[in-house]
């Protein structure tokens, strides 16, 4: 329980900095296919982004010692729930930490979304991570279209209208299949 209420004070400390400082999804110019991800969730079962192709796919880099990250996953689990029955996944990536402390923090923020570990940093790395939060919206094809730095409000209607277009049959992939 102290940990939790470490959570929640350090959480009300940052608050107003966190959210003068809140991500906002930016197009990604590149539109390159995503970089591989190939990790374990906390059950061990292995997860290749491949294999989620026709889904759009949230991939979100975070750590425990992360204030903004931590903040940022009840918007994630909304926005995971509110799409549970879309072609939509999340994928957050833990970084650099054991199973058990990224296992303490999703049980703590009562998360169910896919958690993956890179326990040892090569996949933020291969991504090119600088920033936590730092996330990633995928298309159904598989090539990155959108990034944020920093955390998001996830479950907000801006935020999901993108997310639909990128799903198969949204406008956005209607016309970049026609560009």
């Amino acid at each position: 329980m102290k940990l939790f209420t470490a959570i929640i004070v350090s959480a009300a400390l940052f608050s107003v900095a966190a959210i003068a400082a809140a991500g906002e999804l930016q197009p990604y110019d590149e539109r390159s296919d995503s970089p591989a991800l190939d990790l374990p969730d906390l059950g061990g079962r292995e997860h290749n982004l491949d294999s989620y192709r026709g889904q759009v796919v949230l991939v979100n880099f975070w750590a425990s010692w992360c204030t903004p990250c931590l903040m940022e996953m009840p918007s994630m689990q909304r926005l995971a729930t509110a799409l549970q029955d879309r072609p939509f996944r999340l994928l957050a990536v833990n970084v650099r930490e054991s199973r058990s402390k990224a296992w303490k923090f999703t049980k703590l923020l009562k998360v169910t979304f896919t958690t993956l570990l890179d326990s040892t940093g090569e996949a933020a790395e291969a991504w090119d991570v600088q920033i936590y939060p730092t996330s990633y919206l995928i298309d159904a094809d598989g090539r990155m279209r959108y990034v944020a730095y920093g955390p998001v409000d996830w479950d907000s209607d801006e935020v999901i209208k993108h997310i639909e277009k990128l799903m198969p049959g949204g406008k956005a992939v209607q016309q970049a299949a026609s560009d």
